[in-house]
């Protein structure tokens, strides 16, 4: 198994670097700055939905989200913004995120890419007002997990349903191509998958299986009560692209399902990957004590603190 995790197979197009990919924009969940609150796929989550709200296209926040989330993977929240507000020209500004994002582009399809990596010079769409379920949404931890009669399994910190929706978006439209799906509608069916948990907290699959017969009918209600709070048109929009996440139909449904799915293992996958990290892990390939003038005094002392032969 690759990593220990995840095995890759070529039916759904998730080859290594693919995986390899998804997991590094997983670690947006876990990524914050002194001087903004939440995590960077939070900012992000709500940042798109900002934009739908005021009217802007469907395509274009696609592709400045999920293009600023591909530089972020590198970078972190040294965003356009950030660059430009520390001295940086628009141009270098762009210079330094198209190699963040040429960094980790290779798995995606060209022309994809091509169009992403040209969003990388208007930036994310900037913060607005956004319907009352996104600040919701990002005070809703996710279930952790969960199976009928067993006690649950919390791994902390929790990541919120902001956080996972951001990043099944994102990593949707990644799979969109080898699915033949559009990839706006992809991107729209990951940010509002769970629109029902800004009203029904997440009892897991547990909660489902307790809630028996009437499941469907509380998810539809909860998932109509965050519509309402759109414009209708957009609500319309976003109804039709969600019924056909039932099945795996059509391409949109399967390249969404292959982003949620992976999403949903590969962040029980991180806490087991951290508890499973070494010090000659950090210490020798990813050289924690890195080369400078006092780098040799540095391995003195961890030599003699008995923390590195």
């Amino acid at each position: 198994m690759a990593d220990g995790g995840l095995q890759p197979g070529g039916a759904t197009g998730i080859t290594s670097a693919r995986l390899a990919l998804y997991r590094e924009l997983g670690d947006l969940k876990r990524i914050r700055s002194a001087d903004a609150p939440g995590s960077i796929a939070e900012r992000l989550f709500a940042r798109a939905w900002a934009a739908l709200h005021r009217g802007e296209a469907l395509q274009a926040v696609m592709a400045r989200t999920a293009g600023a989330a591909l530089a972020a993977a590198r970078l972190g929240d040294l965003d356009l913004a950030k660059l430009q507000a520390l001295g940086l020209a628009q141009a270098d500004a762009v210079a330094v995120l198209e190699r963040a994002f040429d960094e980790v582009a290779a798995p995606l399809d060209p022309a994809l890419a091509g169009g992403l990596r040209e969003a990388l010079a208007a930036g994310a769409p900037p913060l607005g007002d956004v319907p009352p379920f996104v600040e919701r949404l990002a005070r809703q931890p996710r279930a952790g997990v969960t199976c009928p009669g067993k006690p649950r399994i919390l791994l902390q910190p929790s990541e919120t349903h902001a956080e996972h929706c951001l990043m099944v978006a994102v990593c949707g439209v990644i799979a969109c191509s080898h699915e033949g799906a559009a990839a706006a509608e992809v991107f729209a069916i990951g940010l509002a998958h769970h629109l029902h948990n800004a009203l029904l907290p997440d009892s897991g699959f547990t909660g489902e299986m307790l809630l028996g017969a009437a499941l469907d009918g509380v998810i539809a209600r909860a998932r109509e009560a965050a519509l309402a709070e759109l414009d209708p048109a957009l609500a319309s929009r976003l109804r039709a692209v969600l019924s056909g996440i039932g099945g795996d139909a059509t391409p949109e449904a399967r390249a969404f399902h292959v982003a949620d799915v992976v999403d949903r293992v590969l962040e029980i996958d991180q806490h087991l990957r951290a508890a499973r990290l070494t010090l000659d892990e950090v210490l020798g390939p990813y050289a924690l004590v890195h080369d400078g003038p006092v780098r040799d005094f540095h391995a003195l002392i961890l030599r003699e603190a008995g923390l590195h032969p």
